[in-house]
Formats: structure tokens, sequence, C-alpha cells
């Protein structure tokens, strides 16, 4: 299994994205693991899916 360039760190408040290639994080604070973006994020990358993705995390912190 190759090294995945995007995966979930844990920080104080929830998970954030880091970005291994770019050395730094992605995207906002999230509450719950966002396991299924991550996914799409290494895999696939359909833009439309990760806008469709990054919404419905987005609203699960209100």
């Amino acid at each position: 299994m190759s090294r995945r360039r995007y995966v979930a760190r844990g920080v104080p408040g929830g998970y954030r994205i880091w970005d291994n290639r770019g050395r730094r994080f992605w995207g906002d604070l999230y509450e719950l693991c966002p396991d299924d973006l991550l996914t799409e994020l290494n895999g696939a990358a359909d833009g439309e899916r990760i806008t469709e993705l990054l919404r419905r995390y987005r609203g699960l912190k209100r």
C-alpha cells in the first residue's frame, strides 16, 4: 500500500486534514472524522463529490 497524501489528524476540538505532500493542513476543522472525504481525496478526487462532502461535513459542525 502506498503512502496516502491526505490523512486525518486529531487536534484539540476535532480533526484536521493533513497534506503529506504540501506538509500543511488542508480545509477546515471538523468535529467528526471525515472518512468519506479522505477516501475521495486519496482516490478519484472528483471535484463535485469533494464539494458535496465538504458541505456535508461543514453542516455537521453547526
